[in-house]
């Protein structure tokens, strides 16, 4: 991916120099339900973090950065800084104004908007302060745990939550989750999927207008990206984790459905197509 000569974001705030230790679990929740988690992209990170908090203490101590995480750090405010210039440019076509998101990186555990996460959850957006967090460890995770390197799934990563970004501000997000509220866990899951996949594929749609912009893409660039978004479907992820697969507890879409929705958006690059059963994401208007 050619990235060093693009734009940095002034939107992001790099929290790993304090540190942070690990959130212990309560309600005897194991090390095998945590690493499951940081597993899954985005979702309902309110859930995610009353889980992983769940009444334990954090410790905090300071921790020194390294080169590499450095690099890694710039990278994160260079495709920060390509996501909000090309959703500048597609909301300005709907006579909207863009409201760019916030994005921390942090070590070992933060404090959210949506209360305090430990790294364990993974990367996620919280709507309640309009900012994403990510603990740069998970990129290592992300290669060496599920077989998916590469700074171009790394991007992927980045672009997803952002996808979740403009899901809340155009009202997708609330009006889901006001549906979920009524519905009993197998549609409640269903609903997750739906908007779990609209965010892969704005996550295509940024990846197409971005190339088109700034000429990003290099060979093996879409492999690489199609690679992260099969390692996290959820039929992968449990095969992997227990041999079984129970398509009724879903959340995130298969393999298969991650990678179609993010095609169709690298492919199109048109907002009006992203309808995964929830709209599509469009301004609609007060």
């Amino acid at each position: 991916m050619r990235w060093k000569e693009g734009r940095r974001s002034e939107n992001v705030e790099d929290r790993r120099a304090l540190g942070g230790g690990a959130i212990a679990a309560g309600g005897g929740l194991g090390a095998i339900v945590l690493a499951l988690l940081v597993l899954f992209m985005g979702g309902d990170p309110q859930r995610a973090m009353n889980i992983a908090t769940g009444g334990g203490q954090q410790q905090t101590q300071p921790k020194a950065t390294n080169p590499e995480e450095d690099e890694l750090a710039d990278f994160v405010k260079v495709v920060l800084g390509d996501t909000e210039d090309v959703w500048k440019e597609l909301f300005a076509q709907q006579g909207v104004q863009y409201r760019e998101p916030k994005l921390v990186l942090f070590t070992g555990s933060v404090q959210s908007g949506c209360g305090r996460a430990g790294a364990e959850v993974g990367p996620f957006y919280c709507p309640a302060d309009e900012t994403v967090y990510i603990d740069l460890g998970f990129y290592r995770d992300l290669k060496s745990k599920l077989g998916a390197p590469g700074d171009f799934a790394q991007a992927y990563v980045i672009a997803h939550e952002v996808g979740h970004h403009i899901q809340n501000l155009l009202g997708l997000s609330d009006a889901v989750h006001a549906q979920q509220q009524r519905l009993p866990q197998a549609e409640y899951n269903k609903l997750s999927v739906m908007l779990e996949l609209q965010a892969d594929f704005l996550a295509g749609v940024w990846a197409h207008h971005a190339h088109r912009q700034r000429n990003i893409l290099e060979r093996g660039d879409i492999e690489e990206a199609l690679t992260a978004a099969a390692a996290i479907g959820d039929d992968t992820l449990q095969e992997n984790a227990s041999g079984r697969v129970r398509p009724e507890t879903f959340t995130h879409g298969t393999s298969a459905e991650r990678v179609k929705w993010f095609s169709l958006g690298l492919k199109t690059g048109d907002v009006r197509q992203g309808d995964t059963g929830i709209g599509p994401p469009i301004y609609r208007g007060n």
